[in-house]
């Protein structure tokens, strides 16, 4: 089973990359692990990902030793084991709304002796069968993650028991849904926000989980100051909506300045 690149470098006490993918391509996988980005994360919550073409995204990142994260749909185990047996290096569950909630997705995405995640070993992440039994289970618990989305106020009451549980390895606050959930969405300056994505952190670190989030260049200093080893800084329809724009403005601008001289020549006749 190929190691994690995204454990490998959290567990030496590195920064991890990670890119959005919004865009049903698997050409946008192997763009980003070009790049150098460590992970990728494709989306099936919001997105119309299909398994074929999730398929390709795992192909397309492992091309370039780059991890690929999958944010499932909240659904039964199926939605959850599915992208690992497709050898996905690790999935993010989005909403975990309390300690049971949490308890019930450890037990679903972990092999023996963690949880009790249905077993096939015949897809992709158990080499087709050609992996021993047992050290599919044990490789699959240790190089395939499992990642907890916070991004509501129900879950806070529990966050330190859900820090506390064995089973997963990062805790993953959400701010989009999370300033909807305290009635002040879009407020990312909101006190609530700021203190939660900062309680976040610490309690991860203080029970030995990881921090993720988002962010940007503009902020990821202070994310990586507050704790938070893994940040999704980008996404594919962000730079090419902007590269639209740019080139657009740009024709805009040299179509006016044309009018301009045009008029002005017109003027001077």
């Amino acid at each position: 089973m190929r190691a994690s690149r995204v454990l490998r470098k959290l567990r030496a006490g590195e920064t991890v990359s990670c890119f959005k993918m919004n865009l049903s391509e698997p050409r946008v996988a192997e763009i980003a692990g070009l790049s150098g980005f460590d992970c990728v994360w494709a989306d099936q919550e919001h997105i119309g990902l299909d398994w074929s073409t999730l398929a390709a995204c795992v192909w397309a990142s492992k091309s370039q030793d780059t991890d690929l994260l999958v944010r499932v749909p909240r659904g039964s185990y199926s939605d959850y084991v599915r992208p690992l047996e497709m050898d996905a290096t690790g999935i993010m569950v989005p909403h975990i709304m309390g300690l049971e909630d949490a308890r019930k997705v450890v037990e679903m995405t972990r092999f023996h002796p963690v949880g009790r995640r249905p077993i096939d070993g015949g897809n992709a992440d158990g080499a087709y069968t050609a992996m021993d039994f047992n050290a599919y289970l044990d490789e699959a618990n240790r190089e395939r993650f499992v990642i907890f989305q916070i991004e509501d106020p129900e879950p806070l009451e529990d966050l330190e028991a859900i820090a506390a549980l064995d089973g997963y390895d990062m805790l993953f606050f959400g701010p989009g849904d999370f300033s909807q959930g305290i009635g002040a969405p879009g407020r990312w300056d909101h006190p609530k926000l700021l203190e939660t994505r900062r309680r976040v952190a610490e309690v991860a670190r203080k029970y030995g989980k990881f921090a993720g989030t988002v962010g940007g260049p503009g902020n990821l200093g202070d994310l990586v100051a507050m704790g938070y080893q893994f940040v999704s800084v980008g996404a594919d329809v962000v730079g090419l909506t902007r590269y639209c724009q740019e080139l657009a403005n740009a024709f805009g601008s040299s179509a006016a300045a044309r009018s301009s001289s045009y008029l002005e020549n017109q003027n001077a006749e």
